[in-house]
Order: C-alpha cells, then sequence, then structure tokens
C-alpha cells in the first residue's frame, strides 16, 4: 500500500509522465492520465502508441519504472483503452 492518496499523487504523477512523454512524441504517440485508484496509475496511450505491439514494454520498462523511480517503488500502471 502507498503512503499517499489519490489525490496526493495527481501532481507528482503528471510530473513523471512529462519525463516520458518525449520519447513517445519521438514515435508520433503520446499518453494521457485518466485517473489514479488505489494507488494505480491508469493512463491511456494515443497516437502510434495506441495498439503499437510494443506498448505492453512501454508501459513497463518507461512509464512504470519512471514512475517508481520519481514516487515510489511499489507504483503501477495500466493501460485503459
Amino acid at each position: 500500500m502507498l503512503p499517499f492518496s489519490d489525490s496526493e499523487l495527481y501532481e507528482p504523477v503528471q510530473r513523471s509522465l512529462e519525463k516520458v512523454r518525449p520519447h513517445l512524441l519521438r514515435d508520433s504517440g503520446d499518453i494521457k492520465l485518466q485517473e489514479i485508484k488505489g494507488g494505480k496509475v491508469y493512463v491511456r496511450l494515443l497516437g502510434a502508441c495506441q495498439g503499437c505491439s510494443a506498448s505492453h514494454i512501454t508501459l513497463k520498462r518507461g512509464v512504470e519504472q519512471q514512475l517508481k523511480r520519481d514516487i515510489h517503488p511499489d507504483m503501477e500502471v495500466v493501460e485503459v483503452r
């Protein structure tokens, strides 16, 4: 369990996503924060990232790892389609 409320996570998660965004934009993609619920970060991949065969790797090794480094090691990202 994370030591933060979902509302406390909103700004730090947005800042963390901004660090990943340039990499996605380079590949004609993007990411949008949908919600934070129960400490899980729900995002939607956009553009070329949406439906890409490597999107799972992008989410787990890119986005989730950045959230873990920046905020807390128990952070988890979930893709919303």
